[in-house]
């Protein structure tokens, strides 16, 4: 795979941040970032994922699947998709600022 082409993955790894209550704790409390990520990112595609599209440096990355939910609208039933997040704990002096203050 050629550099641009593993870039180009790498720019999909991520999907976008997870807001919670947990992830605000986290992120104030131990330095970690909490992001939805791609069902087939690894853990090091989520490492290098960060490590390029914020430039910080990652000290560990630990992954939870998400199972769909069966819900139900009326009469009719389905599924929530299941999902995958990513819990990113970034080395002491790094920060990621969501909100763009400085």
């Amino acid at each position: 795979m050629s550099n641009t082409a593993h870039r180009e993955k790498l720019m999909q790894v991520l999907v976008g941040p997870h807001v919670s209550e947990k992830a605000t704790a986290l992120a104030d409390g131990s330095n970690q970032v909490v992001f939805k990520v791609r069902t087939d990112a690894t853990k090091g595609d989520i490492r290098q994922a960060v490590e390029l599209l914020f430039e910080v440096k990652v000290e560990r990355v630990s992954v939870a699947r998400m199972p769909s939910k069966a819900k139900r609208f009326g009469t009719s039933s389905g599924k929530r998709a299941a999902w995958k997040k990513a819990y990113v704990r970034l080395a002491p002096g790094s920060d990621i600022n969501f909100m763009g203050a400085e």
